[in-house]
């Protein structure tokens, strides 16, 4: 009996002996007559198909030799000279008779024909059944082995029947509610073919069929953005038309769903009038079904009462949004620095709970996860402050289940006309609101001299801001009748018209907050010029006291009496924010009053007292790498007590986004030497998961390395992004990074930060499976670190090359397993002297894993506990789930299944709730064998999957592999499997 495979590798088999075809040319003579069906082709067109246009003279003999050569394989008893019957000569040509069924590529279309006979029966479930028979024939490409066929017509003919069968087999699937089980055929289609926009579609709809919202969504947003990076095209109508199902198949969510968040600010005291706007917002809500966006802009001069407004009506309608209401501060106005909408996405994300690891680089991709996360949430967001439709485009979700509540002084008009938002102008208060509102903040002097009460609100613009301010300082002058404050008022105005003639608004403004300075103590109104000074979005009194050079108390006491003026505005924490206005006048009168080097002196004791800060608590959290951080001295200014690690842990996030907005003021105004400072200080912290955070203080490490031309700085700046981009498995990036950076510390003889970048280099390449250079770039920086007796840099080394040895040899020598196993007990050694548990257990969880490799099961189980235990004291999530992870594997390999998947489920929460996708992948893969050898094959066929998708998403070849091996391994149990 003959067999002949075109369907992937070209194979001939006869009573079950695999027949050696030749060469590679001769492979192709058979396989281009194979796909010929029985029909004749001419020598020229095999001479076409082998050399194209510049064939040999030799050519037609040699298609003669390849010929003879067939048919004595094919025929070996066939008589000399005898015509051959299966390898006949037809004209010019040649012909391939095989008996009926002999090919694979017939018994395919066979099949293909049958299930489209079942599709017009209405027989889905034969359909599909047939079309998977069909599909399970191909083994890759076909004649896969014979690259100078790729592009030929026949082959790429063949191969669009093979993505056609594909199509159909996913529908039919589909719609037989079989979706989970075609999703690891139509993973590795589209991992095979990243740009064909066609297979990246299938995918798509197949994940969003099997329920697999989020990984529907990954599939796109990766295919979207290769097309646009290598092609430099947008989505076609295949991708397009798939994200619009995904975008219609999301499903609500549940309605008792635990993350619910409220981030809407307090509600505004003695707000008053406001009865229209209020009627117009409401009927934004109370309209039907909608299918568009639901955006409403307010807009209005600045003090005119605008976020007030958004959040008193947000306060009133917010049980209208169960699934959330969130609040962002855009800063349009900031005379410092606004906030990009890159920043503010990653907010948003945030809030929604999305991990730091999975909030994408760039501001696409942003958006679209953005969109993807809000999606049939009931959900309202307030963005506040906003400077123009370009940074708000970025941040509208794509359903009109949200609604996004706009503050601004533009009038938006572009999010009008192009997306349909509603413009809501917001006036001066009627005068008879403003003098309500004067009465709720006075009294009753109000009701004594209404008219002096309408003279206050006249000067004050009507303007609530104004009002507030000048009502604080009439209540603090309880004796003086209101006509006195407002004759006081009017020459105060008189007066500022003189030196700022600009328009009536903006003039009644600063009166009011002249006025108002006026009154303050002196330490206190130094407190406030101060404000102007400092770039962060709030103040505590630490840093108060150290602009103002005051003591701690005093310091508080200014603060508290502006806040009683209404010059900031408490915010939780102890800390105090302030309006830009505000902290516009008071930028002005700090440049008014006090001379620059006053101002200079000011924002210096500023950064000590931050970098002096970030540098204690991070030597309280990273002990061991205090000799690598930049030498910082403790500045004598007030501190906050870092007594323990919990306490520098609450100060740094407290601080992180004052921390971030110094780092990129310092290099705007001319202080490099501060951000690579601070960046390179907070380097360890901000890697635990901080990662947007961490590529904008390190991107700004490096533009102040650009500014001073200074390498050194440069190296340090480029091996941290290069590890920050590592970390978020975007290995492309990480390399190059890691690469200048070696060759820069090179230049200036730091081998220290040479070793260090190897280090990351390393452990990149052995993500990508590049285990040679990954183990030889470990050897080097363990020799420099042994050179430079830091045995710190020893321990992480051996740590690193244990790690990448035993990845390289899983299913090499015993040999490499034990030279591992020597790295990481000299690792654990070091650790322990050196006091690093951290270290120490890491080592302990790797001597596991290895272990589990040379068969040594007890001891891996005690090493993997040793590890879990350790890691657990230390709160170290990371290395708790990985250790986890490990056990899980081992119990599995010891036939204790049941205990292998709840070690491996355990360990999946928590890689998922840090967001480490390269644990997450791990993990699945562990759960997906231990569940095949449970005889859970679809349980284990989910994991693999998704285990192979996070693995290509991110490039990690080890991960892919091992999820690929386990998707084949259960299809071959399938198909083995008789039926009935």
């Amino acid at each position: 009996m003959l067999v002949v495979n075109v369907l992937g590798p070209t194979r001939v088999v006869r009573d079950g002996e695999l027949l050696d075809l030749g060469p590679a040319g001769r492979r192709a003579v058979f396989g281009l007559l194979a796909l010929a069906h029985g029909q004749p082709l001419a020598r020229r067109e095999l001479v076409d198909a082998l050399w194209g246009e510049n064939p040999p003279a030799t050519s037609v003999n040699i298609i003669q030799t390849h010929v003879k050569h067939l048919r004595q394989l094919l025929e070996p008893t066939r008589p000399a000279r005898t015509p051959s019957v299966q390898l006949p000569s037809v004209g010019d040509g040649y012909a391939l008779r095989l008996p009926a069924g002999a090919v694979d590529l017939d018994r395919f279309r066979q099949l293909v024909a049958q299930a489209a006979e079942a599709e017009r029966q209405g027989n889905l479930t034969q359909a599909a059944q047939l079309l998977g028979k069909a599909f399970g024939l191909w083994q890759g490409l076909a004649l896969a082995d014979i690259p100078v066929l790729a592009n030929h017509p026949r082959v790429l003919g063949l191969n669009g029947e093979r993505r056609a069968a594909l199509a159909r087999y996913a529908e039919a699937m589909t719609a037989t509610g079989q979706a989970a089980q075609v999703l690891p055929v139509l993973a590795e289609e589209a991992a095979a073919h990243p740009l064909n926009e066609a297979a990246q579609a299938l995918l798509v709809r197949a994940y969003v069929a099997a329920g697999h919202r989020d990984r529907a969504f990954t599939i796109y947003d990766a295919a979207r953005r290769r097309l646009a990076d290598e092609l430099g095209v947008g989505p076609g109508p295949d991708l397009t038309a798939a994200y619009l199902d995904l975008i219609e198949e999301m499903p609500a969510p549940a309605a008792n769903s635990p993350s619910v968040v409220n981030q809407l600010p307090g509600d505004v005291f003695g707000f008053t009038g406001r009865r229209t706007e209020f009627a117009i917002l409401d009927a934004l809500v109370a309209a039907g079904e909608q299918t568009a966006m639901r955006i409403a802009v307010i807009c209005g001069t600045a003090g005119v009462g605008k976020t007030a407004l958004a959040v008193r009506w947000a306060h009133r309608v917010r049980g209208l949004f169960p699934d959330g209401q969130i609040h962002v501060d855009l800063r349009g106005y900031d005379p410092q620095r606004p906030v990009s909408a890159g920043e503010a996405l990653a907010r948003l994300l945030e809030a929604l709970g999305v991990s730091a690891v999975d909030i994408p680089l760039d501001l696409d991709r942003r958006a679209a996860r953005y969109r993807a996360a809000v999606a049939d949430l009931r959900l309202l967001v307030v963005l506040d402050n906003a400077s123009s439709a370009d940074q708000i485009r970025p941040l509208l979700p794509g359903t009109p289940t949200c609604l996004t509540l706009i503050t601004s002084r533009n009038s938006m008009a572009g999010l009008v006309a192009l997306h349909g938002a509603r413009r809501l102008d917001v006036d001066l208060l009627p005068a008879d609101d403003a003098t309500g509102l004067l009465h709720t903040l006075i009294g009753e002097r109000v009701a004594r001299d209404p008219a002096a009460a309408i003279d206050l609100a006249e000067q004050c613009a009507r303007l609530p801001l104004a009002l507030r301010v000048a009502a604080e300082l009439a209540a603090a002058r309880p004796a003086s009748p209101l006509a006195d404050l407002t004759r006081e008022l009017a020459d105060r105005q008189r007066r500022l018209r003189l030196l700022d003639p600009g328009d009536d608004v903006r003039a009644a403004v600063r009166t009011v907050f002249s006025w108002s300075y006026q009154h303050l103590r002196p330490e206190a109104a130094l407190a406030f010029r101060r404000l102007g000074l400092h770039p962060g979005p709030d103040v505590d009194a630490c840093s108060m006291a150290v602009l103002t050079g005051a003591g701690l108390d005093a310091a508080r006491e200014a603060l508290d009496t502006l806040a009683r003026n209404h010059l900031v505005q408490p915010a939780p924490g102890e800390r105090f924010t302030v309006h830009d206005l505000l902290r516009a006048y008071a930028a002005d009168l700090a440049g008014e009053h006090d001379p620059p080097e006053e101002r200079s002196a000011a924002v210096n004791r500023l950064f000590d007292h931050y970098l002096g800060i970030a540098s204690a608590t991070m030597d309280t959290l990273f002990p061991a790498d205090r000799p690598y951080r930049p030498r910082v001295e403790l500045a004598t200014t007030p501190a906050a007590p870092v007594t323990g690690a919990a306490s520098a842990r609450a100060w740094l996030s407290a601080e992180r986004p004052t921390l971030v907005a110094l780092c990129l003021y310092a290099v705007e105004n001319d202080r490099p030497g501060f951000a690579a400072d601070l960046a390179a200080t907070l380097y360890r912290y901000l890697e635990s998961g901080h990662y947007t955070d961490a590529l904008t203080v390190h991107s700004a490490a490096l533009r102040a390395a650009g500014l001073t031309g200074n390498d050194a700085m440069q190296a340090h700046a480029l091996t941290n992004l290069g590890a920050v981009h590592r970390l978020l498995g975007d290995y492309g990036p990480a390399a190059g990074h890691l690469r200048h950076a070696i060759e820069l510390h090179r230049r200036t003889g730091d081998r220290y930060g040479a070793a260090r970048a190897m280090t990351n280099l390393g452990i990149v390449e052995e993500r990508l499976g590049q285990y040679q250079t990954a183990v030889a770039h470990h050897h080097e920086a363990l020799a420099a670190h042994r050179a430079l007796g830091n045995r710190y840099g020893e321990a992480a080394a051996l740590l690193n090359l244990g790690a990448a040895l035993s990845n390289a040899s899983t299913a090499s020598t015993q040999r490499s397993q034990s030279q591992a196993a020597e790295h990481l007990a000299s690792a654990l050694e070091l650790f322990r002297g050196l006091g690093d548990r951290v270290g120490e257990a890491s080592a302990l969880s790797n001597l596991g894993d290895v272990c589990v490799n040379l068969g040594r099961y007890t001891d891996a189980i005690g090493y993997l506990i040793e590890a879990r235990d350790l890691f657990h004291a230390i709160n170290h999530r990371y290395g708790e789930a990985a250790a986890l992870s490990n056990l899980g594997r081992v119990y599995a390999q010891l036939g204790e299944g049941d205990r292998a998947v709840e070690q491996l489920r355990t360990a999946l929460e928590i890689f998922r709730r840090i967001g480490h996708r390269y644990g997450e992948a791990s993990a699945l893969n562990g759960l997906g064998e231990t569940l095949r050898l449970a005889g859970r094959e679809a349980e284990a066929l989910e994991a693999h999957t998704a285990a192979f998708e996070i693995a290509t998403g991110t490039g990690d070849h080890d991960e892919s592999s091992r999820a690929g091996l386990g998707m084949q391994r259960i299809r071959q149990g399938a198909v083995k499997t008789p039926a009935g």
